[in-house]
């Protein structure tokens, strides 16, 4: 088989997939933000929650058995629940482009939306809105986009969390593709994980809890829980990975679940621990269904999705960049390139 990344960015990106836009928007005044995957002409959709503390938006609308098989956007957003008003500004630009189901009355743009939570890096009364969410979609591009890390969703991301917020680092927004016979499965993933993120391919530790606020060494998260070193809990729902998966393979929604059950598996590679009652991580999964190639077995698609999901952490924990507010400061993986990791 023929599988290649996107060769115009690094690791792909989930633009690569037909009938897919996606598009970022940072706010000004803090670091906090929101992302959105457009699909103008609707794809089928799903979502898998694993975390124990998510925040979302219309993921009721993607069981099984319900009426709407289509969605438009999935809006990934900072700002805890208050940032669920971004999806306003999404649904707004897209019913003046005309985009949406058709109820006789006008168009209705259907978007889910997963948020993260941010508050904790700078004033948290600055938070994604409505005006966010429409700017996001003004900014989106069919185009591969090479930004990474501080930007939208990723913003405010955090990973390292569970031995306390001071020696945390910066987390980040990232996105991959991968192509197999004609079929592209990308992925785009805010991850703000409590966990810390390896290297599945090295097992090398790239970005977590550090010993210390003021040091750059990592404590290796995993290995002080095995050793019975009690974490700082941080308050639940204060950490989460949210994503979207998408295919321009013609999928079923059971199909599409499984595709977005297996894209947490990319998760569990790379973040350490993941999954946990502080957590919320979600991902969506969407299937536009524009690729003339034959279909791809589940098997390889699910594989597809796994690769693409840790592509992205990766890609956002490489393309983050250190911030500093008032006493907090979040170094990031570049930070730690002269320095030790923690024993893998």
């Amino acid at each position: 088989m023929n599988a290649l990344p996107n060769p115009d960015t690094p690791h792909g990106c989930i633009t690569q997939v037909k009938g897919i836009e996606l598009g970022h928007h940072t706010h000004a005044q803090r670091p906090t933000g929101c992302s959105v995957v457009i699909a103008r002409e609707g794809a089928m959709a799903a979502v898998d929650v694993r975390g124990a503390a998510p925040g979302t938006r219309e993921t009721d609308l993607l069981r099984c058995g319900n009426l709407v098989e289509q969605v438009h956007a999935v809006l990934l957003t900072g700002g805890s629940a208050w940032g669920l008003a971004a999806a306003d500004g999404v649904v707004q630009w897209l019913e003046e482009q005309g985009v949406g189901l058709d109820t006789g009355y006008g168009k209705l743009p259907l978007v889910p939306a997963a948020v993260l939570f941010d508050l904790s890096v700078g004033d948290a009364r600055i938070r994604p809105d409505a005006t966010c969410g429409y700017q996001a979609c003004a900014n989106a591009s069919k185009h591969p986009a090479p930004q990474a890390g501080n930007i939208g969703a990723g913003a405010g991301a955090t990973v390292g969390k569970l031995y306390g917020p001071a020696c945390a680092m910066k987390g980040g927004i990232g996105s991959a593709s991968i192509t197999v016979q004609g079929i592209t499965v990308g992925a785009v993933v805010a991850c703000n994980a409590v966990g810390d993120i390896v290297d599945p391919a090295t097992g090398q530790l790239l970005a977590g809890a550090r010993i210390s606020p003021d040091a750059l060494e990592l404590r290796n998260t995993a290995t002080r829980l095995l050793q019975g070193q009690a974490p700082s809990f941080a308050l639940p729902g204060t950490n989460t990975t949210i994503g979207v998966i998408a295919t321009d393979a013609a999928l079923t929604r059971p199909q599409l679940e499984r595709l977005a059950i297996a894209g947490h598996d990319g998760l569990a590679r790379c973040i350490n621990p993941a999954h946990t009652q502080l957590d919320g991580d979600t991902l969506f999964a969407l299937a536009t269904g524009q690729s003339i190639a034959q279909a791809l077995d589940m098997v390889t698609l699910a594989a597809m999705a796994a690769h693409a999901v840790q592509m992205a952490v990766l890609h956002a924990i490489e393309q983050a960049t250190s911030i500093r507010l008032l006493e907090l400061l979040l170094p990031a993986y570049a930070d730690l390139a002269n320095h030790p990791r923690g024993a893998s």
